[in-house]
């Protein structure tokens, strides 16, 4: 049987509950296959303390199956962060930020032990870029930013009608291959007004669940 996107989705998203231990607080991400995952979370006898969610949705979401959010300030580390990837490549390097939440969720990755990537295989790639790169920008330094982003070869695209949570916008840029995702992550850092790039190289995935047409594999460097 060949499964249909969706179902790679919920397939993905009950196997991240066995990492999961009862009265831990655990980070949550945002997205499509993160929604499945709290609709497993609700199916599930797991007692969670509480989350630490990375946007306003997830937060609603979470809150919807009576799980108590927690402010990142509020704990010192998390044992374990669940989130999807726009793209993830063979050394669990990935671009993040299609549901505009790429900065809480490199927040929640940074203080957590174990980052779990939840994805269906068409995410996985070999090298990252034929997915638009999101950046989190300060409104007053768009054209700036867009600016130096054409100076390296990359087409900055005004994502419209988009704030963040965290009152920014988000540009995405194309027609990049990016074959050192740690070297443009740390370029892309220093130019000013740019808030969080959507590549998570310097903090990469730990474990991958990947739904393919058949099962989920479960994926370790």
């Amino acid at each position: 049987m060949t499964l249909h996107q969706n179902e790679k989705k919920k397939l993905v998203a009950q196997s991240a509950l066995q990492y999961i231990q009862d009265e831990t607080i655990i980070g949550v991400g945002t997205g499509s296959t993160v929604n499945f995952f709290i609709e497993e979370l609700k199916k599930s006898n797991l007692r969670l303390k509480g989350a630490v969610s990375s946007s306003e949705e997830s937060t609603k979401r979470l809150k919807e199956i009576n799980i108590d959010i927690y402010e990142a300030n509020e704990v010192s580390k998390l044992d374990l962060y669940i989130d999807g990837a726009d793209e993830i490549n063979h050394n669990f390097e990935m671009i993040k930020g299609g549901g505009a939440a790429l900065t809480r969720e490199k927040i929640i990755a940074q203080i957590s032990d174990k980052f779990i990537c939840i994805a269906d295989e068409s995410k996985y790639v070999k090298t990252l870029g034929k997915f638009p790169l999101p950046i989190e920008v300060i409104p007053m330094a768009r054209s700036q930013v867009g600016r130096e982003i054409v100076k390296i070869g990359g087409d900055p695209v005004y994502r419209q009608n988009c704030i963040t949570d965290n009152g920014n916008i988000i540009l995405d840029v194309h027609n990049l291959m990016i074959n050192e995702p740690k070297n443009l992550e740390e370029q892309l850092n220093n130019i000013p007004g740019i808030v969080t790039v959507g590549l998570f190289a310097k903090r990469k995935a730990d474990i991958l669940l990947l739904g393919t047409s058949d099962c989920v594999k479960n994926i370790t460097l």
